[in-house]
């Protein structure tokens, strides 16, 4: 199936970066990584991936290139030190609209095409190939790589022009944030007023008010555990961030308040799961009822 495509550099192998660059070896693509702790990338070596020391040498030799660095700061400075031209950039972190268009244009300063690729869901879906891709850039661009983030993903979307597909990322994300302090409150108060969890669930399972991620996070609220994140709580806040920057003239909401509530759990919960948020919330130590 690969013989005939390029090979792929990946740059940035860390929690969401590492797997899918593994999904793409395990369907035999040709990977050549590289990330700025070296560590990250040799773990991708017994997937039969090439670790090189400097992202140039990574691109040099493909002719398609998948990023998932940290943020725009990170992507800008890699992408200014590397050749193009020729070459087809995949932009897969989340990133705000016109921080996309920036690097759109960096891309065809440098004789690139550049298409953004953000994506909804976690490590699990990651590993699985289930992850949700939405696609901003010419559709002829799309239509090119579309079998390769079919990989990644089972139905990759193209949303419209770049920029467009980072919009709609954004506004998912809003939605992560806004769901978890909702239901997070919600489980607080009915704790508090010694309700059990498992009718609270129950009822709320039933109802039209229930999402999926309630249940997936009700377990580290109630245990108040939250090491070894799918999606640590900065990342949270730094999308919340981008949405701010963004929103101003669209929409009015008390977001700023929602960020602070994240902000106050990651003083005590650095690099751990954003439904941490929880200990925001709730204001006793004890809601184990």
């Amino acid at each position: 199936m690969t013989r005939n495509l390029p090979a792929i550099a990946w740059l940035g192998t860390g929690l969401m970066g590492a797997p899918m660059a593994t999904r793409l070896l395990e369907h035999g693509y040709q990977v050549r990584v590289w990330n700025r702790t070296r560590s990250k990338a040799e773990a991708l070596k017994s997937a039969g991936a090439e670790v090189f020391p400097t992202p140039g040498e990574a691109v040099s030799g493909a002719g398609w290139i998948f990023v998932t660095l940290s943020d725009f700061s990170a992507t800008e400075t890699t992408l200014n030190q590397l050749g193009l031209a020729g070459k087809v950039l995949v932009q897969m972190a989340t990133i705000s609209p016109h921080q996309s268009q920036v690097l759109a244009a960096l891309v065809a300063r440098k004789g690139g095409d550049y298409l953004e690729a953000p994506v909804l869901g976690s490590i699990p879906e990651a590993r699985s190939g289930r992850l949700i891709i939405m696609a901003g850039g010419p559709e002829i661009l799309f239509n090119r790589v579309e079998q390769t983030l079919g990989i990644l993903g089972e139905t990759p979307r193209l949303i419209g022009e770049v920029g467009q597909a980072a919009a709609l990322k954004l506004a998912l994300n809003q939605l992560i944030a806004s769901l978890t302090v909702a239901f997070a409150t919600s489980l607080a108060y009915v704790q508090g007023h010694e309700v059990k969890v498992d009718i609270f669930m129950d009822v709320l399972r039933q109802s039209a008010l229930y999402a999926p991620t309630f249940d997936k996070k009700l377990p580290r609220m109630q245990s108040r555990e939250y090491s070894h994140p799918n999606f640590p709580t900065e990342h949270l806040i730094k999308d919340i961030g981008l949405f701010l920057q963004t929103a101003d003239g669209i929409v009015s909401m008390p977001l700023r308040s929602m960020r602070e509530l994240y902000e106050k759990a990651l003083s005590r919960h650095r690099f751990e799961d954003y439904s941490c948020v929880f200990e925001a919330v709730a204001k006793t130590e004890n809601h184990q009822k």
